[in-house]
């Protein structure tokens, strides 16, 4: 939701509690097949990246949320080789896995393909990855990708958003 001058989060995951940002400037809105997309600067988060009125990513922390879903998973392994991550379409978690030298193919599978290209434009410092020679970005659904693949990757990230709407497969039976 677009106040004047504010975004704010407003969600039944958080009932009676709301997190809103000052907006400086709107930088894309617009809606993918699948969901609504923002982008815009806040005066105190850098650049914001919404899915469905749900903050994403900012510039400020979102190392915090990358370094940690990417790195725990791969040093739990011995020697993660093939690393597949579905959603993660704005590229930092694939940012983080690329780091780990032992990685010789990192598959991102992201059901919309407006994520990336979002990012690309407005978050270089994520998007780097897709310019990787190890990276491959397919689009597509990570639920289906992996149902003909066994054994196939080492690790399994899911960077998914909230359990409804596109990422709801990834969640239940």
């Amino acid at each position: 939701k677009v106040l004047p001058g504010w975004f704010s989060e407003i969600s039944s995951f958080w009932p009676g509690q709301a997190i809103s940002l000052e907006v400086e400037e709107m930088l894309f809105e617009g809606r993918s097949d699948f969901q609504d997309i923002k982008v815009f600067k806040s005066k105190a988060w850098g650049t914001v990246f919404t899915l469905d009125g749900a903050i994403q990513v900012c510039d400020k922390d979102e190392f915090s949320y990358h370094e940690n879903i990417a790195h725990i998973p791969l040093f739990s392994h011995p020697e993660p080789k093939q690393v597949l991550i579905i959603g993660g379409g704005d590229g930092g978690a694939m940012r983080e896995v690329l780091k780990h030298e032992s990685v010789q193919k990192c598959t991102l599978c992201d059901v919309d393909k407006m994520v990336p290209e979002i990012s690309r434009k407005y978050f270089p410092k994520l998007s780097c990855a897709f310019d990787d020679p190890r990276a491959d970005v397919i689009i597509g659904d990570g639920f289906k990708h992996l149902e003909d693949k066994n054994d196939c990757y080492d690790v399994i990230i899911v960077d998914s958003s909230d359990p409804d709407g596109p990422a709801s497969t990834l969640f239940g039976e």
